[in-house]
């Protein structure tokens, strides 16, 4: 078996106007990296599809799904919040970016990938139950979680968030369900300005201040979150992956290297390799720096494949 890759030319549509930083060009900086680097090509390739609606209900409220396509236009932006704007392709393309993490699900648990990594946009880890924020508009790995929870009988599923950004919308989403661990590393004080206390044994958030380098991010990963899930010891994990805590990433101010990436997806394929038989399911979240982020998903790619 292979690491599949799913994406879907959908995803290059939504654009948020020029100069938005989450731009279609994320994509292609990656694509662009992996060809480059021989990986592209050894991948498993597949189409993401749609998310349906009792999907995105598992994790948010009929009453949001319904704004959101209420909000999609016909022409022009309709903002959902002042970072957060859909185009008149946009709800298709985060149908297909919750589809994604969904058909992900599928293929590793049903044994046809050993992995999987999602190049889709929008990102989802800021989106709650029911608000969009931060880019995102539907929570893409929250509703991979809820599937293999639901459709597939999991009763322990992890995941790892190393976005810059504190995944706020996935502690939201499952604050109260201790089926699901979440350990979050993020810049802080920053946005979206919390996270940096959890009142749950389940909840793992680990604030890094401004600066913090390959030696502390390290650090917080061994310190805080490989002892916790292998306590818990998660049936699949899952993975947020924002590449914006990059060194060359002016989005934010951390200073990691494309190792680190490839680093820490060792370590976790390691911890999942011990308790869920290998399972890891990658979504796409921030990542703004167009090279750093290519070379970063690529470390990423290549450790996750062991290629």
């Amino acid at each position: 078996m292979q690491t599949a890759f799913i994406t879907h030319p959908a995803c290059l549509k939504h654009d948020m106007g020029g100069g938005h930083p989450e731009s279609p060009a994320r994509l292609h900086a990656i694509e662009d990296q992996l060809i480059a680097t021989g990986l592209y090509p050894l991948l498993q390739h597949h189409d993401a599809p749609r998310a349906s609606r009792e999907q995105l209900a598992r994790v948010h409220s009929e009453h949001y799904i319904d704004a959101v396509e209420a909000a999609s236009p016909s022409h022009g932006l309709a903002y959902l919040d002042p970072d957060t704007s859909m185009n008149p392709f946009t709800l298709e393309a985060a149908l297909r970016a919750a589809g994604a993490a969904v058909l992900a699900t599928g293929l590793v648990l049903g044994q046809k990938a050993d992995s999987a990594f999602c190049n889709i946009r929008p990102p989802g880890h800021h989106a709650t139950r029911d608000r969009a924020m931060g880019f995102c508009i539907f929570n893409n790995v929250a509703v991979g979680v809820a599937h293999a929870l639901a459709a597939h009988g999991l009763q322990r599923v992890a995941i790892a968030d190393f976005d810059v950004h504190h995944g706020n919308g996935t502690e939201d989403i499952f604050r109260d369900d201790p089926r699901v661990m979440l350990c979050s590393t993020f810049q802080h004080p920053f946005y979206p300005h919390c996270g940096a206390h959890s009142g749950s044994g389940h909840i793992i958030n680990t604030p890094l201040p401004a600066g913090t380098d390959s030696a502390g991010f390290r650090a917080a990963v061994v310190e805080h979150w490989l002892p916790a899930l292998q306590a818990f010891r998660p049936q699949m994990l899952f993975i947020s992956a924002g590449f914006d805590a990059h060194r060359e990433d002016d989005m934010a101010g951390m200073a990691l290297a494309d190792a680190d990436y490839g680093w820490v997806t060792q370590e976790l394929k390691t911890l999942a390799e011990e308790s869920a038989q290998g399972r890891i399911v990658s979504v796409l979240e921030g990542g703004y720096a167009l090279s750093a982020l290519g070379r970063s998903a690529a470390a990423h790619i290549k450790a996750l494949s062991g290629l």
